[in-house]
């Protein structure tokens, strides 16, 4: 029988605020106590006495709660970390106190009534040593997602995956039974975690790493709408808790002292803590009531909770809202649907507080107001800042000046005070507002900051190559959504921030820990006025310029109105090449569509081009054309670009060349002529980018027309590949089209399959059981058939659909396959 458990519960419970404002996570109240006593007596149930609890943020609340643990028949001993560890390191910081046998860790803000001892029962069965406790649930995306053979050995995870990652709708609770020596496996006192560490390397290395999939309840409190459900789980009769009090009629139950008039009326689960009054005429219906609340007389709760000494005055009506601690709701006032209400708040009479609303901590609301929206700093960040290394929202809503600036301050607060920051910006105007007010909260904590002004995305990569910075930030505006403002912030070698630093950020921004410094520290704001010509030396720099010149190429290139048009004519000159331009004005708003293939290939015919290239505004990605007028399809661009890059890169040593997993099978045709390794990876830039730590991969070709060099860059440049295509051709016997003629062929079918978001991770598990020659789980999941077909399929991410694609031998081969698939993931919703 286990006898020892690691309580997590170092938590700052940013997205649960306001409610943790001014209360650590675990000690937010669900049904009347807080959440890790729940845990606490959960545990105790199946005879676990030895409690080791880790603390990080706001731990004494907690020391001062549990003492020694006693009032519980427990015995807790506390750990205070010096520094965020992660949940693997946090759990080896503490293993001094853990006796040599196997031990549970769970979170201190889990609520569950998983079977701990069938778990036990299941590792010690299997010989593991890690058990991972599982469930099935329909919106997994905020979890880790794990994949087991039919033993129960996981064969696949990733912790907390994007829409385009989710291969299952197993995840992992947070709940593992644990052998001893699996704390050596984890470093001291460095920030190792669970999932995105160590449950990895035991894979990589082979270790007995199990998952069970368990029966019951669960749901992590991690967020407001968590919050919610849990309460209406308990409302509705799904979830049993254990309760303190005594019954007092069909689903009432009320502490020692509640004071009930005789004409309220209490309707549906009610639970009624220590001493609460409820006033005449007062109606309660599935709601709780923490100590000491006061209902006044005709006062109305419905569907809400309240915490300790809420006071609610006469005719104010509150529908499922939370209201913390010591608040207090006037006369009249009505409080609507999803309000949060933070501690020592108070709603004026007569006043509304529409749907959705929250309130920090300390705020009042004046008599008779209509507020509609939330008095509460930042309220589109509560679920969190960073996405991929990139901030996004809404101009002026979302990311404000004000914002920006506090941005700014968070960030030069994570770096050393002296050091220097890149910054550029695309030219809309956004950029430029948000840069200045970004940039002034990096000088207020005494960081310098470089503007390279306006630059694109590759041009700030290659200048944070040079080791000057500490750091670089990149606006403009969205390249997916145009109506949003994106910042992208860059490590110091110009890769995007790690996870680790993007947490960093986010916790100094959340609890405004930021850096002041005397007015003489402030930093220096400067001018990178060489930043361009830099790049440009570093571009030609990396090319084969004589081969280029020699073949003295008229280029016709569509700049979309975007950044390549201040720097990429001069490229073009110094290799030789005679250049005609489109959409070359710069553009700071706007659209700028692409011109119609007739009328391209009209002007290339009569300016006598070889080549024609599209170029996107942030001068990432390409598209090209050939003598012919026709612009190749991005699936087939790679295939051409690949073809030219073995060509003229012949090694005796094999080597690797990356592609996303949505490629056609076409790159294992070609490569197979040549010595070389597919690597397949996600079809992000991320995980393209990603693939370039690899010494081996000299080539990363992504489907969208991003290529990336490694020894040029390990990102896409637009102007960069367009000018190494010109290089490959002008060293190859071929054209673009003599060579499209000569390759391998196939055919692929692209369709969006309506698939709602709660069964997305469903249709991939079924997906993974579909018979298959060969599996392979990156993004999604990509099925190898019996007929040499390939089926790839993901999660749309920003619509309720499948992203079904077909490579197969004819064009009526990838049409059957895609209609089957289609029906197929109809069937697997269900």
């Amino acid at each position: 029988m286990l006898r020892q458990a690691v309580i997590m519960a170092g938590g700052f419970g940013t997205r649960l605020r306001p409610l943790t404002l001014r209360r650590p996570k675990p000690m937010v109240p669900v049904v009347g106590m807080p959440i890790m006593e729940r845990v606490v007596r959960h545990v105790r149930r199946y005879g676990i006495r030895r409690l080791v609890c880790l603390l990080y943020h706001q731990g004494e609340h907690i020391r001062n709660y549990f003492g020694t643990g006693a009032a519980w028949d427990v015995e807790i001993e506390y750990v205070q970390a010096e520094a965020d560890y992660g949940t693997a390191g946090s759990v080896r910081n503490a293993a001094e106190l853990l006796a040599p046998e196997p031990f549970l860790v769970i979170s201190a803000d889990v609520l569950t009534t998983l079977d701990l001892a069938a778990a036990f029962q299941w590792h010690c069965a299997h010989r593991a040593m890690a058990t991972l406790l599982l469930m099935r649930v329909p919106h997994p995306l905020p979890y880790g997602i794990v994949f087991t053979d039919a033993d129960g050995r996981i064969v696949r995870f990733l912790e907390k995956p994007s829409w385009s990652e989710l291969f299952s709708d197993t995840v992992n609770t947070g709940i593992y039974v644990l052998e001893p020596q699996v704390l050596e496996l984890i470093p001291y006192r460095q920030e190792y975690d669970f999932g995105k560490d160590l449950f990895p390397e035991m894979l990589h290395r082979g270790l007995p790493l199990y998952g069970y999939v368990g029966q019951g309840y669960w749901r992590d409190i991690g967020n407001l709408g968590e919050y919610f459900a849990a309460h209406r789980d308990f409302f509705a009769g799904r979830l049993q808790l254990e309760l303190e009090g005594q019954p007092r009629g069909e689903g009432v139950v009320c502490g020692e002292g509640v004071e009930i008039a005789p004409t309220a009326r209490l309707s549906g689960r009610v639970v009624l803590g220590a001493h609460v009054r409820v006033g005449p005429g007062a109606e309660l219906s599935n709601c709780v009531l923490g100590r000491g609340c006061v209902i006044a007389p005709g006062a109305r709760v419905l569907e809400s909770i309240l915490w300790e000494e809420v006071v609610v005055g006469a005719g104010a009506e509150i529908r499922s809202a939370v209201v913390a601690a010591g608040s207090r709701i006037e006369e009249d006032a009505t409080v609507e649907e999803q309000v949060v209400i933070g501690e020592q708040c108070i709603v004026g009479r007569g006043a509304t507080l529409s749907a959705g609303v929250k309130l920090w901590a300390g705020k009042s609301v004046e008599a008779g107001a209509v507020l509609t929206q939330s008095l509460v700093q930042e309220e589109r960040w509560l679920r969190g800042v960073f996405l991929n290394a990139k901030v996004s929202g809404i101009p002026n809503v979302d990311i404000t000046p004000e914002f920006a600036a506090r941005l700014g301050t968070a960030l030069g607060s994570a770096i050393a005070m002296g050091a220097m920051v890149a910054v550029s910006r695309d030219p809309s105007s956004v950029a430029r507002m948000v840069l200045r007010a970004l940039g002034a909260g990096l000088l207020s904590t005494g960081v310098h900051v470089a503007d390279l002004q306006v630059a694109s995305v590759p041009q700030m990569r290659q200048e944070l190559r040079s080791g000057r910075y500490a750091a670089g930030v990149h606006v403009r505006r969205s390249p997916r959504n145009p109506e949003y403002a994106e910042l992208v912030v860059f490590d110091a070698d110009g890769r995007d921030i790690p996870l680790q630093m993007a947490k960093r950020i986010e916790r100094i921004l959340y609890g405004e820990e930021f850096r002041r410094v005397a007015a003489h520290q402030i930093g220096r704001l400067s001018f990178a006025e060489r930043s361009a010509e830099s790049y440009i030396e570093r571009v030609l720099a990396a090319l084969d310029r004589e081969a280029i010149a020699r073949r003295s190429f008229s280029v016709l290139v569509d700049y979309s109105c975007g950044l390549a048009a201040q720097l990429f004519p001069q490229i073009l000159g110094r290799l030789g090449c005679r250049s005609f331009a489109l959409n070359n004005i710069v553009e700071a708003a706007g659209e700028c569509p692409p011109l119609e293939e007739p009328l391209v290939a009209q002007a290339m015919q009569a300016l006598g081009c070889q080549v024609a290239f599209r170029i996107d505004p942030g001068a990432e990605w390409i598209a090209v054309m050939d003598q012919q007028g026709r612009w190749y399809p991005s699936m087939r661009l790679l295939t051409l670009v690949l073809k030219l890059f073995l060509l003229l890169n012949v090694a005796h040593e094999p080597y690797a060349i990356a592609v996303p997993m949505a490629a056609s099978m076409e790159v294992e045709q070609v490569a197979a002529q040549h010595n070389v390794r597919i690597v397949r990876v996600g079809n992000s830039h991320s995980a393209m980018m990603e693939a370039t730590r690899d010494p081996e991969v000299r080539f990363v070709g992504g489907t969208r027309g991003g290529f990336i060099f490694p020894e040029f860059l390990f990102a896409a440049d637009g102007m960069f590949s367009a000018a190494k295509l010109l290089e490959m051709l002008a060293r190859s016997p071929y054209d673009l089209a003599e060579l499209d003629l000569q390759l391998p062929r196939r055919f692929q079918q692209e369709l969006l399959v309506p698939c709602p978001w709660g069964r997305k991770a469903a249709v991939l598990r079924r997906a993974l059981e579909y018979p298959a020659r060969e599996r392979l789980l990156l993004d999604g999941v990509k099925l190898l058939l019996e007929d040499g077909s390939t089926v790839v399929l993901f999660p749309e991410q920003q619509t309720a659909h499948m992203v079904l694609i077909t490579d197969a031998d004819s064009e009526e081969l990838a049409r059957q396959h895609a209609q089957r698939f289609a029906e197929l993931i109809q069937q697997w919703q269900q």
